[in-house]
Parts: structure tokens; C-alpha cells; sequence
């Protein structure tokens, strides 16, 4: 019998994400995807993610709720600071303290019990928002702590931390998961969404993700809440 090669895959409900869930299930992986509902003021993507889960037929979808908004500090989960609509100099207020070192921790702990070793995350390191917790040092550094902070790790084959679109533009992303058959109309990027996924067309998530499609000269499917 051939060996099932489990991966759990963080499905945000996003471009990236959707992408990375069908590179991995392209390698053969049976795919574990993991959601976080962690106070986002988009929760749409929550709803997203369940609906590429659902078309993908993934082995399991899991929403573990986090309570990130009780720290704040982030536009996505305060609702006292307001989503930049112009361009931001630095590390923008968007940014999740923590939040991706977080995530990885949940997901290393979801893989380490169904004796996955590959864990996928969608950050990218190219056309993205300048978040410190998507640079490939990072993610780096956490597959070190993920095989020293283990059973699986010290007794174990030990985890990867797969990053497959980390040096990729956003076009190179639409291009390669059209190919893969993504569809992106179930895709859910904007920063402040409202209940519907109808996007507000001026966050930088959605500037990113406009930009990317018209680079790769493929069809936009977003709906905006805006004409």
C-alpha cells in the first residue's frame, strides 16, 4: 500500500491561500486546512475558506477561535483604528502582532497529531504588505523552533514548513493557480469585507490583488462593494 502523504495547509480564505491548498494537493498531499476566526473584522474570509475547503475536498477543515482581538494593535481586529486606504510607509497598522507565529504554532500542533510533516502557509515576500512575519528568515527560524519544540521533531522525521510562493509576484501566483484551477471567485482578500465578500477596492490587500490580475492579464472575478 502506498504511504498517504498528509499536509496541513492554512486556508485563509485568501488568493495565497487558495493557491498554496492547490500546489499542495498537486504534490499529492491529502490536505488538512486550517482557519483561524481570531476576531478579523473581515470575517468573510471565514466563510471563504469554507467554500474552497469544501471544493477542494480536503481531508478535514478545522476554525479554531483565537481571541487576538483582546491584544489589538492591528487595524484587521481593533475596530477603534481604521484600515489605511493610501499607501503606508513601514510596517503598516495592518499587521497582526504575532499573528502568523501563532498560526504555525496551531498548525505544528494539528500536524504533530495526525503525523503530518508538511505544514503549507501562504506568505509571500514579494508583492506583499511588508509584514515582518512573511519573510523567509522567518519562516526559516520557525521550522528550526517547530523541530527542536517536537516529539515528531526530536524522535520523529521532524516538520518542514513549506512556503512555495514566498519569492513569486502576485501575477506569478494567479498564473500558476489558474493553471492549477483555482477559482478565485471563492476568494475572499479584502482587509475590510463586509458580510457578502463584496471588497472595498482601496485596502492594500485589494490593491495587491488587482494589480496581480492585471499583470497576468487574466480576469478579475472580485466583487467591490464600490463601483
Amino acid at each position: 500500500m502506498t504511504e498517504t502523504k498528509k499536509a496541513v495547509v492554512l486556508l485563509s480564505g485568501g488568493l495565497d491561500s487558495a493557491t498554496v491548498l492547490a500546489m499542495a494537493q498537486a504534490e499529492g498531499y491529502h490536505c488538512h486546512t486550517l482557519s483561524f476566526d481570531y476576531g478579523q473584522r473581515h470575517r468573510a474570509e471565514l466563510d471563504a475558506a469554507a467554500r474552497l475547503a469544501a471544493s477542494a475536498r480536503v481531508a478535514a477543515h478545522k476554525v479554531i477561535t483565537l481571541d487576538m482581538d483582546g491584544i489589538g494593535g492591528s487595524a484587521l481586529t481593533d475596530a477603534a483604528i481604521d484600515v489605511p486606504e493610501t499607501l503606508q510607509q513601514g510596517i503598516p497598522i495592518t499587521y497582526v502582532p504575532a499573528r502568523n507565529t501563532v498560526f504555525l504554532s496551531l498548525a505544528l500542533g494539528w500536524a504533530e497529531v495526525l503525523e503530518a510533516t508538511d505544514i503549507f502557509i501562504g506568505v509571500n515576500a514579494v508583492d506583499y504588505s511588508g509584514y515582518p512575519d512573511c519573510r523567509p528568515a522567518f519562516i526559516d527560524a520557525f521550522e528550526h523552533v517547530a523541530n527542536l519544540a517536537t516529539r515528531a521533531g526530536v524522535e520523529g522525521s521532524g516538520f518542514r514548513i513549506r512556503a512555495p510562493l514566498q519569492d513569486m509576484s502576485k501575477a506569478q501566483i494567479i498564473e500558476a493557480g489558474t493553471r492549477l484551477g483555482v477559482d478565485y471567485s471563492l476568494t475572499v482578500s479584502c482587509y475590510q469585507a463586509d458580510s457578502r465578500g463584496l471588497a472595498c477596492g482601496l485596502c492594500d490587500s485589494c490593491r495587491l490583488r488587482a494589480a496581480g490580475f492585471a499583470a497576468a492579464s487574466i480576469a478579475d472575478p472580485t466583487l467591490y462593494a464600490k463601483t
